[in-house]
Parts: structure tokens; C-alpha cells; sequence
């Protein structure tokens, strides 16, 4: 009989594949872009956690689900209507998580727990919600910073790379660094920096 553990895993990641989107792997197979994106962010936890627990692994692995449902062009341009839109979708995708474990047999506190690391409630404080925003700041730069900075404004990219680097613990960063680049990537990241 499967654990709560493994039954939960198994419904969040239903939810993932549910994702109409796709995206391309490096082998050249194709897979719903969110499942791709929790697998990417649960092989991150396993470098920027030295023992990471049941509630954080499904929180981290659940972090942006079912999130297409909701497009970003539903809610307003600019940052206020990004962080709105940022902020429900955590909200939606926590209570949605805590109850898959709650179905599942999790206690209704690590349920609650779960709902709030996914919230990224005490980022900064909490290290689970550390760890969390670690995860996806290295998932972006890893897999998405290429082409995300191809499509944007040079000055704004700067920004983005210093804010994504200021919510990063010193354990993320020494992983960023070492990630590999393009010149132009290397660059971006070397000027928002300060580097040389």
C-alpha cells in the first residue's frame, strides 16, 4: 500500500501532467511544462537541502500547480498585477496541495504547513520557505534565464537578475555561479552583480 507520501507525490503529479503545455528536454523528448518544472525543482532541493522533509519535498514539488489555469494576462500589466497574480496563485496552489495530503492521511498541521511554505510565508526567515524560493530562483536561472532575457529589456533584465539574487540564500548563489552560461548570460549576471 502506497505511503501518504507516495500517494500525494502521485496526485500532485497527475495535476502536472494535466498541463496542455509543453516543453522540450534536452534529450529531445517533449513533457507537460509543469511536470518538467516540479522534477526540475525536486532535483534542486536535493542540493540546496541537506535533509529535506515529507511536507517540504511535496511543497516544493507542488509549487506552481495547476498554475496555466490561471494565465498572467488575466490580471492587470506591471509588477502590481504580476505579484497579485503571483500571490493568488501560491495561495490556490497551497490549499490545493494541503488538500491532496489531507486526502492522503497528513495531519491537517502539515497540511496547513505545506499550504504555507508553497504561500511563501517568512521567506527570509523560515528555511523552508528559503529553500523553496532557492529551488525556483535556480530552476529559472538553469533552465529558463537564456531565452527569458532575449525577450526582455537589458536595464529591466539587470534588475530582475538583482532581485531573484537578493531572495537567494549564500548556499543558492554559490550553486548559480557555478551553473553553466552562456557568454551573454555570464555577462547579464556578472554586470547585475557588480563583477568584473
Amino acid at each position: 500500500m502506497p505511503t501518504a507520501f507516495d500517494q500525494t507525490l502521485a496526485a500532485i503529479d497527475a495535476l502536472h501532467a494535466e498541463d496542455p503545455r509543453a516543453t522540450n528536454l534536452a534529450d529531445g523528448t517533449s513533457m507537460p511544462q509543469e511536470l518538467a518544472y516540479a522534477q526540475r525543482m525536486s532535483e534542486w532541493l536535493e542540493r540546496v537541502h541537506d535533509a529535506p522533509d515529507e511536507v517540504l519535498r511535496l511543497a516544493v514539488r507542488a509549487q506552481h500547480l495547476q498554475r496555466w489555469l490561471v494565465p498572467r494576462d488575466e490580471y492587470p500589466e506591471g509588477r502590481v498585477g504580476y505579484l497579485t497574480w503571483r500571490r493568488d496563485q501560491g495561495k490556490r496552489a497551497g490549499e490545493t496541495t494541503a488538500q491532496l495530503m489531507r486526502d492522503a492521511g497528513y495531519a491537517a498541521e502539515e497540511a496547513d504547513r505545506a499550504a504555507t511554505i508553497i504561500g511563501k510565508k517568512g521567506l527570509g526567515r523560515d528555511p523552508d520557505v528559503q529553500a523553496l524560493e532557492d529551488c525556483a530562483c535556480l530552476v529559472f536561472l538553469e533552465n529558463y534565464f537564456a531565452d527569458f532575457s532575449r525577450k526582455i529589456e537589458h536595464d529591466h533584465m539587470v534588475r530582475i537578475v538583482q532581485m531573484t539574487w537578493r531572495k537567494m540564500s549564500p548556499r543558492a548563489h554559490e550553486l548559480a555561479l557555478a551553473l553553466p552560461m552562456s557568454d551573454a548570460s555570464l555577462a547579464l549576471v556578472k554586470e547585475a552583480l557588480g563583477a568584473e
